[in-house]
């Protein structure tokens, strides 16, 4: 609340009887004495030089001039209760300092500053006592007043309309209540603009809200990319992670995966992740826009950040990981670094992942990356777990996989039993593997063998 602090003529005295708002008028002399006293308590400082101001004092002056206001002038009156509504305010007493500056309000000689101050005060007032109505046609009246409407003037002549916009039933006088805020707080910044400061954050905010409230009437998609233009200038002004979060929900909406994972990725880039959700999602895009390599350290640096978690059945604050190593994490960070070729990097991120697992289908794969090491002993033992276990996705490849396997091994009796199971598929391409590897098996089997008799016989030789 800011207390208009009057000049003072104590030598002047006003003769005009006519009812007119001027920009200056002047005390008589002996309530001038008494505001002077009443200024000098607000303004009284403790030994620090802090602010303490002597309402004790200020009241007993206040209502000496209450006792005779009846005598007093109509612009010595409204000075008066300015200062009543002031007092009043700084008490929290909300409907006495309304009253006291409706009173100041009816004072035909109260001049333009006192008014305006005091209108724009009781729209507040208004405000706190949840009357919007009223707070709008008194903010409306002050807008007519004063010579120049401000940027705070609009934004709260905007916030006003929103909530009228919110208490009403009708969706058509909804609508028109978010029309007439978002209408409000555009005013708002064009005039920040003017006025070269910087609008406030949560101008843009409701803004945002508005166009999100009026998808029905100016259509969902120019809604998105209206709130669009809000949420890239917050960002930019105010950077926090729900606004990023918000843009990147927003590109999502409008089917722009790039520049939804740009977002993202810049809220990673400022450490404002901190929901496993999060970390998931930019993983997911990086992966979506061939980037593995850093989708996989997206999803490292998820697994290595900790934060803290209450735990809802005992209440106690734990700090955990904000990604956590359950198999569908870590199964996706494994193929995110096989995708990237980081095969060494992926072998013991899946190896967690498949203890972890309730199904063969992990090991299946665990099997195929030590395959793809040639770490053929692990690979054989890999899949034999994962067939073991079951609910494999399909167990003709993982057949073909655990046959080439114990090829590689020159186990080659074993690898025609493997090739024969998957033959046995009903996939026409299966089957046409696996009959092409027995025979290559068969062939493979033979050539090794005379090998082995040629050097045995080359040994008899010698």
């Amino acid at each position: 609340l800011s207390l208009v602090v009057l000049p003072f003529d104590l030598g002047a005295q006003s003769s005009d009887q006519k009812v007119t708002y001027k920009k200056a008028r002047a005390l008589q002399t002996s309530t001038a004495k008494r505001i002077v006293k009443v200024v000098e308590a607000l303004e009284r400082v403790d030994e620090e030089g802090k602010e303490d101001p002597d309402f004790e004092t200020v009241k007993e002056i206040l209502n000496e001039l209450l006792e005779k206001k009846d005598s007093l002038k109509s612009y010595d009156r409204s000075v008066m209760w300015n200062y009543w509504g002031y007092v009043y305010f700084s008490e929290e007493r909300f409907s006495d300092a309304m009253q006291a500056y409706r009173n100041l309000l009816a004072e035909p000689e109260s001049t333009i500053p006192l008014r305006v101050a005091s209108l724009y005060t009781l729209a507040q007032l208004n405000f706190v006592n949840e009357d919007y109505e009223e707070g709008v046609k008194v903010l409306l009246q002050w807008m007519n007043e004063v010579e120049v409407v401000t940027a705070q003037g609009w934004s709260l002549l905007g916030q006003a309309y929103f909530q009228l916009g919110t208490d009403k039933k009708s969706e058509s006088d909804k609508l028109d209540y978010y029309e007439k805020a978002l209408e409000s707080m555009l005013s708002a910044v064009q005039t920040a603009e003017l006025e070269e400061y910087k609008p406030k954050e949560n101008w843009y905010v409701l803004m945002a809200a508005c166009y999100s409230e009026l998808s029905s009437r100016i259509g969902k998609e120019e809604s998105l990319y209206k709130q669009l233009d809000i949420y890239e200038i917050l960002v930019n002004l105010y950077p926090k992670k729900m606004y990023f979060i918000q843009l990147g929900g927003i590109y999502g909406q409008l089917n722009r995966e790039l520049d939804y994972m740009i977002t993202l990725n810049a809220a990673y880039q400022k450490d404002l992740l901190d929901k496993e959700s999060e970390y998931l999602a930019l993983t997911q895009l990086l992966l979506l826009n061939n980037n593995p390599y850093w989708a996989a350290k997206v999803l490292e640096a998820g697994r290595i950040k900790k934060v803290p978690v209450i735990d809802e059945k005992t209440k106690e604050e734990k700090i955990l990981p904000v990604v956590k190593d359950n198999e569908k994490n870590l199964k996706l960070l494994a193929d995110a670094w096989r995708m990237a070729q980081e095969i060494e990097l992926a072998i013991p991120i899946m190896e967690k992942a498949a203890k972890l697992a309730k199904d063969g289908q992990t090991f299946i794969i665990l099997g195929s990356l030590y395959l793809s090491e040639d770490k053929l002993e692990e690979a054989v033992d890999a899949i034999e777990q994962g067939l073991k276990k079951g609910k494999v996705k399909n167990a003709s490849q993982a057949r073909l996989t655990l046959g080439q396997a114990h090829f590689e091994l020159q186990n080659f009796e074993q690898a025609k039993k493997e090739f024969r199971i998957a033959a046995r598929d009903d996939d026409k391409k299966i089957k046409k593997t696996a009959n092409s590897w027995i025979k290559y098996t068969e062939n493979e089997e033979i050539r090794v063998k005379n090998i082995a008799l040629r050097r045995d016989y080359i040994q008899n030789q010698g």
